[in-house]
């Protein structure tokens, strides 16, 4: 049946739905008179393009910074606050609880804010990124500096909003600081081996970064949360130990992620299939 007969796929490259560029559902094209005519599918909008992505010049620094502090905000007050019900309540929030609130905290942010700042949410991406050269290191300052503030603040929301603060839900060793550094430094290799991957390269299915990510940092928490808390962020620990005025190990949850994060940022750079170069800003951003 030729092409233009009713109801007859028009196909594209590429035509994998998921595939970098391509729709998630194909368009069907009907010929005809616009009597009676049905119009022609557009292409799922729930995500853009991966290859998509990247900085834009029209978006200014003081929205990209704001973006990035109520993202911040968001992320880790839902992650601080989920362990301080748990402590007032008994444990009803459990490991999964705990997991599962901050991975959906972060794949929210991502799907509301990347478009907009990138949606970074961690000085160790930042930094990542920039050392990698998929991020300004002008903009560098400015984005850490918003990564902190939201977390001082989020944490004495908290601390106003609950009665008693309990322990401020900072995350602090069970074990020994050798151990919380290992764990803390293998899974922010995890993750930022999988921003790297989602954010920086164009074979990527990045339409489910969010997700993607999300599920890395629920995953981590499972794994590292009953030993040391599961970090993975600088800021995560930062603004509630201020708040709590608890600085016990504070050293490991500011050099691991970092070190962890570079690492497994350079890592998926040397294993990544040669072809198409890297985007010139990584972000979780579209145009």
């Amino acid at each position: 049946m030729a092409d233009s007969e009713i109801g007859t796929p028009v196909h594209s490259t590429p035509t994998t739905p998921g595939t970098p560029g391509a729709p998630l559902f194909r368009a069907v094209q009907v010929n005809g008179d616009n009597h009676g005519k049905l119009s022609k599918l557009n292409p799922c909008q729930c995500f853009a393009p991966f290859d998509s992505w990247n900085l834009q010049p029209s978006v200014s620094l003081w929205r990209k910074v704001g973006a990035e502090f109520i993202g911040t905000f968001m992320l880790i007050f839902a992650a601080t606050a989920t362990p301080i019900v748990n402590e007032k309540t008994g444990g009803s929030e459990t490991l999964l609880g705990l997991a599962l609130s901050s991975g959906l905290a972060v794949m929210i942010v991502i799907l509301s804010t990347g478009h907009i700042s990138g949606a970074h949410l961690n000085p160790s991406l930042t930094i990542s990124f920039a050392v990698l050269r998929h991020f300004p290191w002008l903009q560098v300052p400015a984005y850490i500096t918003a990564q902190v503030g939201a977390s001082i603040c989020a944490a004495y929301a908290l601390k106003g909003i609950f009665h008693p603060f309990m322990h401020g839900g900072v995350t602090v060793p069970s074990g020994s600081y050798g151990q919380a550094f290992a764990l803390e430094f293998i899974i922010s290799f995890n993750l930022m081996f999988v921003v790297t991957a989602v954010a920086t390269d164009t074979r990527a299915v990045g339409e489910l970064a969010g997700i993607a990510v999300g599920a890395t940092v629920t995953l981590n928490i499972l794994i590292a949360g009953t030993s040391d808390g599961a970090s993975m962020n600088l800021v995560r620990t930062l603004g509630p130990a201020i708040a709590a005025g608890n600085y016990k190990a504070i050293w490991v949850y500011v050099v691991a992620p970092i070190t962890g994060a570079l690492v497994g940022a350079l890592t998926y750079t040397v294993v990544r299939i040669d072809g198409d170069g890297p985007r010139p800003a990584a972000s979780f951003r579209r145009q």
